[in-house]
């Protein structure tokens, strides 16, 4: 029989219990053998758990937790061959949201044992991996200080609440390199590497970007004050593709970032140690995920006359 395992984080799932009731009566009545239960802890947030999932044979992989969880088994899934499957179970759920998984239970207990496999890209940033994004500055600020409580009320909208409170903050002098590029100096508020594009919100911050074409997007947010702000905002709500200095964009396999002072730092939405520097490259191909069995029209529509 197949056989499924579960990494779940508890702090995430509200009711374990009921979940492994769930997941076992679905896992039985689909021909499934009773999954393996792996949970993470605050020494480790998931790396091992998927490892032992995978070193016992286990036909897919289930991921319950938020974003700081998937990124933990993205690091120790990638170039592996087992699958992944999402079984989102937190805020922001930026990976689901980017492969049109549903955030249904019943829906992804299914697309996990008979969805699509999708091979896709991750980001390596020193031995971490990630599949959304890695950023520095104002955005890993933002969610760094999004309240907890407020999040679990109101889910993603607290972030937005904790944006407004570093809109005035001061701009930080980088270093940006491109590839094999010359270093390019700016003045800055964020810089943020993408495999995929939407944010919270389904607001495309990196539209260019796939999840499977072997490149890195960045986006360079030079705001001033919150003029500058509202410009930005309507630039990417519009998709606007034009010159402006608020806003610049690049793609790469390679980036690194160097800035003038420690910094909050994110991968994938989990807030990581502030550092001055971040060197990220591409992984191509080096992740499987079970999406939905048919593919949606919308990831090739969003095209944007990708620029390399």
């Amino acid at each position: 029989m197949s056989r499924a395992a579960v990494v779940y984080n508890p702090v995430k799932v509200p009711d374990p219990d009921a979940l492994r009731d769930r997941v076992c009566e679905f896992m039985a009545a689909h021909g499934w053998a009773e999954p393996v239960w792996l949970a993470t802890t605050a020494d480790d947030p998931g790396i091992g758990m998927c490892r032992t999932a995978v070193e016992q044979g286990c036909d897919v992989v289930f991921v319950a937790g938020g974003d700081g969880t998937v990124m933990a088994a993205v690091t120790a899934m990638a170039g592996c061959g087992t699958p992944l499957a999402l079984l989102p179970a937190g805020t922001g759920n930026l990976l689901a949201r980017n492969l049109d998984v549903p955030l249904d239970e019943e829906e992804c207990l299914r697309i996990g044992i008979s969805g699509r496999t999708r091979t896709i890209d991750v980001g390596v940033v020193d031995e971490r991996k990630f599949a959304v994004m890695a950023g520095l500055g104002f955005d890993a600020a933002m969610m760094r200080d999004a309240p907890e409580g407020l999040k679990k009320a109101v889910g993603w909208p607290a972030y937005v609440v904790s944006a407004t409170r570093h809109l005035r903050g001061r701009g930080i002098r980088v270093s940006l390199t491109i590839d094999d590029g010359q270093p390019m100096h700016r003045r800055v508020r964020t810089v943020v590497v993408g495999n995929v594009g939407r944010l919270q919100g389904n607001i495309p911050l990196l539209p260019d970007a796939e999840p499977d074409d072997g490149i890195l997007d960045v986006v360079v947010i030079a705001t001033r004050n919150l003029v500058d702000w509202a410009r930005v905002t309507g630039r990417v709500l519009r998709r606007a593709d034009v010159p402006d200095r608020r806003i610049e964009r690049f793609r790469a396999t390679h980036v690194q970032i160097e800035a003038s002072r420690a910094q909050p730092r994110q991968l994938d939405g989990d807030v990581i140690e502030e550092g001055r520097q971040m060197d990220i490259r591409i992984e191509p191909g080096a992740l499987q995920v079970r999406v939905p069995a048919i593919a949606p029209a919308g990831p090739s529509a969003r095209r944007i006359g990708k620029r390399r």
